[in-house]
């Protein structure tokens, strides 16, 4: 299984028209104990404009947004392969959508 870390993006099948995606890990590592799954939010480029949506400039990354409202959780057998990773301050734009998402902000 992937070692994927929170931050990263990478190609996940998630299964939706027999295809695969771009999606963020937004998880924390889990413990040995805990359910082996990640929490990912999917990285779309039908761009809505919404205040779930963020649009980053990633060189590596089709132009497009990750979706706080498509936040799911899959299993690391999904994941395909990496593709680059978030700055710290990227992140902090995510974790302010799913905030916002959950009704946090």
């Amino acid at each position: 299984m992937p070692n994927a870390r929170r931050g990263e993006v990478w190609l996940v099948d998630l299964g939706l028209a027999a295809k695969t995606r771009p999606a963020l890990i937004a998880s924390v590592p889990f413990l040995d104990h805990e359910r082996a799954v990640y929490l990912v939010l999917p990285h779309t480029t039908a761009v809505r404009g919404t205040r779930f949506e963020v649009t980053l400039d990633l060189r590596w990354l089709e132009r497009g947004a990750f979706d706080a409202q498509g936040i799911r959780n899959v299993p690391g057998a999904v994941l395909v392969r990496r593709l680059g990773a978030l700055t710290d301050e990227q992140m902090q734009q995510i974790e302010a959508a799913i905030r916002r998402v959950f009704g946090m902000e």
